[in-house]
């Protein structure tokens, strides 16, 4: 007569087990961070993870963001160095197109600042040294006779710190960084804070913010190395760039600007109208071979416009298509001339020349030691501001609320 009972319990209790493991199953589904290919109905997240300690034993931290079209852009706190950058080719397939390394290792040995901010100057300063109101500044020469992107140690090897200002559900980081007076040789304690914000459209947002106690030069980048195939083995040379840039800045054997301002039309610096990068990259032409191909500093149309698209890049066999706005007067195209297949790429392999391109946003090189370019300085009461922003997509029609 009891064995009914304690049968019809049983089975109450089995069931309640049951239930309650399928509710946990789906509430580690919901907490758990968006999956690759994005959910409309989840928020994106910011992942944080170790990546390694500094040789002072400095904990290392990785930041992963992902958009809901299953877009993931990874960056490290130590240079603010953008590490991974996934993008859809034409058949949706989302792929990493953007130059670095797997580990934390080769990035503290030396490289070409794959993906990393550039600081306190961006570019080359002629024999490493300029005058600011009478008094002679000497910088680190860690290019030849000149100053190259901030010196021995810029702002591609510092340690950044790192907030998420709307919490972790949003995809933006601010990082920030002050540089101790004299660092590097540069006057001034200078307060930095660059926002990454990766938007729905495919966009890596960048605000460059610096503000200073004694007067003093400023000159902000990115350095990320593209290449649309996310084939590191593959040249550049079957992307296809347009430039509304109708002038570049001629340099001399050491890549410094000679001062003038030279018109493309007629030469291989003409991209204009779209062509393939690696059309005229040869091209005998004296200003191709002082850079190896091209390492030159573009002078972009409209400056008085303030932000404004100026570059397009389209990669026909995958589809994938790059476009680059900004408020800067330059851009430095490089196309990676100096990759001589010495460093191991992402999943295999080495970055051999020209496997990577990049258009760094900036003021023109050398400025503080020619007055007719656009002045770089910074007093104290100001604030230094500049605005980039990166798109990614497919190589069709779309619209912008």
């Amino acid at each position: 007569m009891t064995s009914k009972p304690r049968n019809c319990l049983t089975a109450i209790l089995i069931c309640a087990a049951l239930l309650l493991a399928t509710g946990c199953r789906e509430g580690k589904k919901e907490a758990a961070p968006e999956a690759a290919q994005g959910n409309a109905g989840n928020k994106a997240k910011i992942e944080i993870q170790p990546f390694g300690q500094l040789k002072d034993g400095r904990e290392v931290t990785r930041y992963t963001m992902r958009n809901h079209a299953g877009m993931e852009l990874r960056f490290i706190n130590y240079g603010g160095i953008i590490t991974y950058w996934s993008a859809p080719d034409a058949e949706g397939n989302l792929e990493d197109v953007v130059l670095g390394f797997d580990s934390l290792e080769p990035y503290l040995e030396g490289h070409p600042f794959f993906g990393a901010l550039v600081g306190r100057y961006g570019n080359r300063i002629a024999g490493g040294e300029f005058t600011l109101d009478g008094e002679t500044f000497s910088l680190a020469k860690n290019n030849g006779d000149n100053h190259l992107h901030g010196g021995v140690k810029g702002f591609d090897k510092v340690l950044w710190e790192v907030r998420l200002p709307d919490g972790p559900e949003s995809n933006t980081a601010v990082l920030t960084y002050t540089s101790p007076d004299g660092e590097e040789g540069y006057p001034g304690n200078l307060d930095v804070a660059i926002t990454y914000t990766l938007t729905e459209a495919g966009e890596l947002d960048i605000q460059y913010e610096a503000r200073t106690d004694a007067p003093t030069i400023v000159n902000l980048t990115q350095h990320v190395y593209f290449n649309l195939s996310a084939d590191f083995s593959q040249s550049i040379g079957d992307h296809v760039l347009t430039l509304q840039a109708d002038a570049i800045l001629p340099v001399d054997d050491g890549l410094i600007p000679t001062g003038e301002i030279r018109p493309v039309s007629g030469t291989p610096f003409d991209f204009t109208a779209p062509k393939p990068i690696g059309e005229d990259i040869d091209a005998a032409n004296e200003q191709i071979a002082m850079g190896g191909g091209y390492d030159h500093c573009w002078v972009l149309n409209d400056p008085d416009a303030g932000f404004r698209q100026f570059a397009t890049v389209v990669h026909p066999p995958t589809g994938r298509k790059l476009e680059v706005a900004t408020d800067e007067p330059g851009v430095q195209f490089y196309t990676g001339n100096f990759l001589d297949g010495s460093l191991p790429a992402k999943g295999g392999g080495t970055y051999g020349k020209r496997s990577g391109f990049c258009l760094e946003t900036q003021h023109y090189p050398d400025s503080p030691n020619q007055e007719a370019f656009p002045s770089v300085r910074l007093d104290p009461g100001q604030t230094y501001r500049s605005h980039t922003r990166f798109r990614l997509s497919t190589n069709t029609p779309h619209t912008t609320n």
